[in-house]
């Protein structure tokens, strides 16, 4: 069972909040927030497209590009000493820090 919802690129959560009984999302990978809801599986899907029809139309409305979900790059911060032992693991591997890193995130992720 998936939690999550794909629309135009765009991914969401979505949990259930038993006290309202409704589904509530919440799209992520963007900075603006983006939410939604709905009673049943179709009007949650419903709303989720139009919350991000209506997050694409205010873009081109205001001129401003529509933040992508991600963009391929981030920043990581390390202690001093891990920095080092990375540095050279890639080093003695014949591979860049930032190599590295994939290789270790791909291999955690998709092991």
């Amino acid at each position: 069972m998936s939690r999550m919802l794909e629309y135009k690129g765009y991914h969401a959560s979505v949990d259930y909040d038993d006290e309202d009984e409704l589904f509530v999302g919440s799209v992520f990978g963007v900075r603006d927030s983006l939410n939604f809801h709905g009673t049943s599986v179709e009007e949650l899907k419903n709303s989720f497209h139009d919350c991000i029809d209506n997050y694409l139309d205010m873009c081109k409305q205001f001129g401003v590009a529509p933040d992508k979900e991600y963009k391929g790059s981030f920043n990581v911060r390390l202690e001093p000493k891990l920095h080092r032992d990375v540095a050279f693991a890639a080093e003695q591997q014949g591979i860049t820090m930032n190599q590295f890193v994939v290789n270790a995130l791909s291999s955690a992720v998709y092991a």
